[in-house]
């Protein structure tokens, strides 16, 4: 089993139960995706730490990363990345699957669907072009991307798990109803890290990189509206699944980041499920989210939360669509300035981002934003106190990430 530094090994852990609701009290052990369930632990190989997806700058390809929690790719199991086009939102009838293998050191094989493939070495800068010079991909050890002030997060959620215990109430759609007082000391946590300036959990983390660009055309048949997520299976059996930064660790389980049985369990479920068949999970999401959007002491603000409804259907539909979880892309454009902008743009009537490609670069400050919406139904309301990571990616140049580290942490 491996464990992050800071992170103990999945066990159960401290709860606090109060109307209904299980927090977490103790223990840090996961990020976007990192380590999100025992299996994933298990498994470092096949742990996907975070997912990305962008169009070029010349609109040309879509860029992909899947990003490895662990330092090694694994001669048993296959990287796949699925991207479902469509028309419309929402709707897609078209999929392609890029899918790697790692048969030996040094070497990768890649199928992007029947249009073409490349093998051999991955680690070079430039890649591996295919054999029709349709694609090309690179894989290493690679800086992580991903920035979060994890333990400043956790300090909010103790700060508003002691206010429940101290008789906050919950309303009928059950999010808690916290005072002035708690939501300063709960901003005041998420900000800071251990009472001083906000850390990075992830700085200087090393992961393995599967890096590829691919022509546009080999994988919108169905139409420009793209939607990506990535898998690791053994055998034909799926170990982990992600798209959506957060879905597993931070809104699946008895609580954010918890590592009781239960969580484990509901999480791996969740890893062997497809966007199709997760439906099962909405109720759970909807408990989450009715903590989430509790955060800035106003419920029923969160992105697509319904004020009126006075039930946790009133998380229904944000719900729904994470459980689905697929990051979108808008491939007839060439501007990535937005996370979250096709959903944005579809969902909430943001015409303003409907020419953004949206997606995630590695550049995004994913963590804010993703924090933003489902607290306050922004983008911008919340910060965790940073605002970049420590060695800058890039969202033009292959493959993109910085090298790792030379005193990177080992995990």
């Amino acid at each position: 089993m491996i464990t992050p530094i800071g992170c103990g090994a999945w066990r159960p852990s401290a709860l606090l139960a109060a109307a209904g609701m299980s927090l977490l009290l103790a223990g840090i052990c996961a990020a976007s995706d990192h380590l999100d369930s025992p299996v994933a632990v298990n498994n470092p190989a096949a742990d996907i730490a975070d997912m990305y997806a962008w169009t070029s700058a010349d609109g040309r390809q879509l860029n992909l990363i899947m990003s490895i929690q662990g330092h090694a790719f694994s001669d048993k199991l296959e990287y796949i990345f699925h991207i479902d086009s469509g028309k419309s939102f929402g709707r897609t009838t078209a999929s392609t699957a890029i899918l790697c293998r790692f048969p030996a050191a040094n070497t990768i094989n890649c199928t992007a669907g029947n249009a073409d493939s490349a093998s051999g070495d991955p680690g070079k800068p430039q890649g591996v072009a295919g054999h029709n010079h349709r694609f090309r991909v690179y894989a290493a050890r690679r800086d992580d991307p991903f920035f979060n002030n994890i333990k400043g997060l956790v300090g909010s959620y103790q700060v508003a798990g002691a206010a429940i215990q101290k008789g906050a109430t919950l309303d009928a759609a059950a999010c808690p109803n916290f005072d002035d007082s708690a939501v300063a000391a709960i901003d005041d946590q998420m900000q800071h890290t251990e009472g001083g300036p906000a850390q990075n959990f992830l700085g200087n983390w090393t992961v393995s990189a599967i890096v590829i660009s691919i022509d546009l055309p080999l994988v919108d048949k169905g139409g420009r509206l793209l939607a990506i997520w990535g898998t690791t299976s053994l055998g034909g059996k799926p170990l982990n699944r992600m798209a959506q930064p957060f879905v597993k660790n931070t809104l699946l389980g008895s609580g954010p980041f918890a590592t009781d049985d239960a969580s484990g369990r509901v999480r791996d479920q969740f890893n062997a499920a497809t966007p199709s068949t997760s439906g099962q999970f909405v109720a759970d999401l909807e408990k989450s989210l009715a903590f989430q959007d509790s955060l800035d002491g106003k419920c029923g603000n969160q992105i697509l939360a319904n004020p009126r409804a006075v039930s946790p259907l009133r998380y229904q539909q944000l719900a729904a669509f994470l459980a689905n979880d697929r990051l979108w892309v808008n491939a007839a454009s060439t501007s990535c300035t937005q996370f979250f902008a096709v959903e944005l743009a579809h969902l909430a009537g943001r015409k303003d981002l409907l020419q953004d490609c949206g997606g995630r670069t590695p550049n995004y400050n994913t963590s804010n934003v993703f924090r933003s919406l489902i607290i306050a139904g922004t983008t911008d309301s919340t910060s965790d106190g940073l605002a970049r990571d420590e060695h800058a990616p890039s969202s033009t140049e292959f493959p993109f990430l910085a090298p790792p580290d030379a005193h990177g942490i080992d995990h």
